[in-house]
């Protein structure tokens, strides 16, 4: 089973797909988030976003000011800035 991972800012959709394991810097501390997690709405603080896709390999992106939601394996991240690091 996998999560659906959407993150989007203000501007556009940065990055969407399929992911073992999303971790993501909230408010109240680093937040790790897997299939099957309890429903969940965080506050964003200014951080990095680590998705690990289904094969292993990871997307890192640079997050700041929105929340992230978490519900029946839909994960999505809405930020106002956004970007992926190279």
């Amino acid at each position: 089973m996998a999560l659906k991972v959407n993150l989007v800012s203000a501007e556009a959709e940065i990055w969407s797909g399929e992911a073992s394991l999303v971790v993501a810097k909230t408010v109240e501390g680093e937040m790790g988030i897997m299939t099957g997690h309890e429903p969940v709405l965080a506050i964003l603080a200014k951080g990095e976003v680590r998705i690990t896709e289904l094969d292993g390999s990871k997307v890192l992106a640079n997050a700041q000011d929105g929340f992230l939601s978490m519900e029946g394996d839909v994960v999505t991240i809405v930020a106002g800035n956004a970007a992926l690091i190279a």
